[in-house]
């Protein structure tokens, strides 16, 4: 065999060796790297969901703070129902105080909800107008909630500038079985 043969076999020999090692070698471990790769990302992508969703419950969690703070500072509003006396007391004294004269004042069916308690009451006021207003300005001042609905204003035949005022007004207590 000469030189030239034996480097020409030499050659394609290693050749072959380097082709099978790439085969059988090289290529199942890239694909093994490519696979990991893969997986890794996932799972990064898993972690950054798990992040977004970890931010996303602490704000839940803010929230649901406020919402607390909101619900003690309006309970703190709604006194307990021992109280309706004092509540209507505190109207009627106000009414007198704006000049304004009582007509009727009758309680309607209470209304339990699920956390509180509505006591709707139906007044008759007569007055000025300026005197009613004067009376809705000091209702707001109350550190009570209360709702004014179903208000009817009619000028009064038998006064000068007189009006009736009919309105249903809601107060709102602490109900006891919650």
């Amino acid at each position: 065999m000469t030189s030239g043969l034996r480097q020409a076999i030499f050659f394609i020999l290693l050749v072959g060796v380097a082709a099978a090692g790439y085969q059988y070698m090289i290529k199942p471990a890239n694909q093994n790297l490519a696979e990991a790769k893969r997986r890794v990302e996932g799972k990064r992508a898993k972690l950054a969901d798990f992040e977004a969703a970890t931010a996303q419950a602490e704000d839940f969690n803010k929230q649901v703070e406020q919402l607390q703070e909101a619900v003690r500072f309006f309970e703190s509003k709604l006194p307990p129902t021992s109280e309706v006396h004092k509540v209507l007391e505190q109207v009627t004294v106000i009414a007198q105080k704006q000049g304004l004269r009582p007509k009727t004042i009758k309680t309607l069916q209470q209304k339990d909800n699920n956390g509180y308690v509505e006591q709707p009451m139906t007044m008759k006021l007569v007055g000025d107008f300026t005197s009613f207003y004067s009376f809705l300005l000091e209702l707001e001042k109350l550190p009570r909630i209360m709702k004014l609905r179903e208000l009817k204003l009619d000028k009064q035949t038998d006064g000068d500038g007189e009006i009736g005022a009919e309105f249903i007004l809601s107060i709102f207590f602490q109900n006891k079985t919650a």
